[in-house]
């Protein structure tokens, strides 16, 4: 993750997520407890979700600050130490290149899975994270937390009921003044990519799960690291990435994402629908990671929807340990996400 992923917050109700618990409350681990595995741990501990038993972190640091979230959880040394305690899900936030391999090693041990964005690096790894959980029946999540928020619930309920008529054109923005803190962040064998896996998977998902994952074809792109044109085989990320791509055959997408770009502000988010009859846009507010606007548009007349405050960081873990509680079994839905994954395939050229 880097800086701008949402803060922790738990919803009062969580759409589609039974609110009431199993009888046998589920027991997780949390593998990776930096920054936002921490806040997962959190939102999931504020919402009396589960039990939380066990977490693992090379840093003790982070270890005891999610310990002082979870005092009855024992610190592990490992993924397969975690495992052995034999818990009903583990929740996975560490860098990208480990998450399709540990996530198949729990799914493996019958442990459902909760796991950071991306959930692999390629299409590939992706599928073959699925076709694990569908091989245990196991429940798998991934932590796309942007369709948690209230505003971007509003902009796909406007679109799934024909309010906006047919939509033909979608416009997506993800710009971060700061980019990541990590180094493996740009590392293309760790990371799979730069700011379009990073934050272009955000704006892919959201706009397949907004509009009912239409088939995307006709994908085009240009990829800059420091201003300059990345070659076929880059050995550096990229840092700044348009994209244009067809929608069902009717529909075009154009997006932009960044890294470090001078934008005036900390940050611009924006997901903006062009529909037949109206638009509708779920964007940032001054610049924040976390205070989002969602709006109609009918010609000039703009109609506010949903407005902040609306702390939705923490939704995603709090509906899949519902879940978990609920039934803990391998949930279709998930298979969408390989179009998100191929998708950031074709962007990439790969």
């Amino acid at each position: 993750m880097t800086r701008g992923e949402p803060q922790t917050g738990v919803a009062t109700a969580l759409a589609d997520v039974p609110a009431s618990h199993a009888a046998r409350r589920p027991r997780l681990g949390f593998l990776g407890v930096g920054w936002i595995g921490r806040s997962r741990l959190e939102a999931i501990a504020a919402d009396d979700a589960a039990d939380i038993v066990a977490v693992a972190d090379p840093s003790d640091e982070c270890v005891a600050r999610a310990r002082a979230c979870a005092p009855g959880a024992d610190a592990v040394p490992s993924l397969d130490a975690l495992l052995d305690l034999e818990p009903d899900g583990v929740v996975i936030a560490t860098p990208s290149a480990l998450h399709a391999s540990q996530a198949v090693r729990a799914l493996e041990r019958g442990v459902a899975v909760f796991c950071q964005k991306p959930l692999a690096r390629t299409a590939a790894e992706t599928r073959t994270v699925i076709e694990a959980a569908r091989a245990m029946d196991r429940l798998l999540g991934v932590d796309l937390s942007y369709r948690f928020a209230r505003g971007a619930r509003r902009v796909r309920e406007l679109v799934h009921a024909g309010e906006l008529g047919d939509v033909y054109a979608v416009d997506l923005t993800f710009h971060n003044a700061y980019g990541p803190d990590k180094r493996w962040f740009r590392d293309p064998a760790l990371s799979g990519g730069g700011c379009v896996i990073d934050l272009g998977i955000h704006l892919v998902d959201l706009a397949l799960w907004t509009l009912g994952w239409p088939v995307v074809g006709n994908v085009t792109s240009r990829l800059f690291a420091g201003g300059r044109p990345l070659p076929a085989r880059p050995e550096v990320v990229e840092d700044y990435g348009v994209a244009q791509f067809e929608l069902g055959g009717s529909a075009v997408v154009r997006m932009a994402c960044s890294w470090n770009l001078p934008a005036g502000r900390d940050a611009v988010i924006d997901a903006t629908f062009h529909g037949t009859r109206a638009g509708a846009s779920f964007h940032n507010l001054d610049g924040s990671f976390y205070d989002f606007v969602a709006e109609r548009h009918d010609g000039t007349r703009r109609t506010v929807l949903e407005e902040p405050p609306d702390a939705w960081g923490g939704r995603a873990a709090v509906a899949w340990a519902r879940q978990l509680a609920h039934d803990g079994r391998f949930d279709p839905e998930v298979e969408r996400l390989t179009a998100v994954a191929a998708t950031l395939d074709a962007i990439y050229g790969r």
